[in-house]
């Protein structure tokens, strides 16, 4: 007789309520692939059906213990377990894209204003150029305590140079770079 005859079921389920692994291995055996085409049809997935199955014997092991087998096949039973790791595994999945779906809408701008984008090209461009034209100390300041975000003391620091500099130079890199902003909008 093979496991799925209804009395080796039940010897089964009771042996495996009793913590017997080699039973339960048995019915996980007996059972495995038609739960998992029962996950299959409901999810469409084969990964989601492995584990999906996976999660059905494992609710299966903590609940045998107080399980009474009602019919001749232990299948029902696993399949209602299954359906409900189905349900669960789509409400999941649901959750998830709704959240990652509701993330892209913050993160991504609702229209593309390419003019915007050429202004901001062009400014961008035209700060790099004044940068560019700064001093090599001016320029170390600048990338220093705006790029790198050094308080001034840490900058004069690395800079071997006085704070006063530091702060100085920066206020004046800043009033020419507000210039530029202003002139180019």
């Amino acid at each position: 007789m093979g496991p799925t005859d209804t009395r080796d079921d039940a010897a089964l389920v009771a042996a495996a309520s009793g913590g017997s692994e080699r039973a339960f291995g048995e019915l996980f055996r007996a059972y495995a692939k038609p739960v998992f085409w029962i996950a299959h049809g409901l999810l469409g997935d084969a990964a989601d059906a492995e584990d999906v199955t996976q999660e059905t014997f494992v609710v299966a092991w903590r609940k045998l213990p107080g399980l009474e087998l009602a019919g001749g096949s232990l299948l029902p039973w696993l399949a209602t377990i299954c359906r409900f790791q189905s349900a669960n595994r789509i409400r999941i999945q649901q959750r998830d894209r709704r959240h990652r779906s509701a993330l892209i809408d913050e993160t991504l701008p609702s229209t593309v204003d390419v003019e915007q984008q050429v202004i901001t090209a062009g400014l961008a461009a035209r700060i790099a150029d004044e940068v560019a034209g700064l001093s090599d100390l001016d320029r170390e300041v600048f990338r220093l305590c705006t790029a790198e975000g050094y308080a001034y003391q840490a900058a004069a620091d690395e800079l071997g140079v006085a704070h006063g500099v530091v702060r100085n130079r920066l206020s004046r890199i800043r009033t020419r770079l507000r210039t530029v902003v202003k002139e180019s909008t």
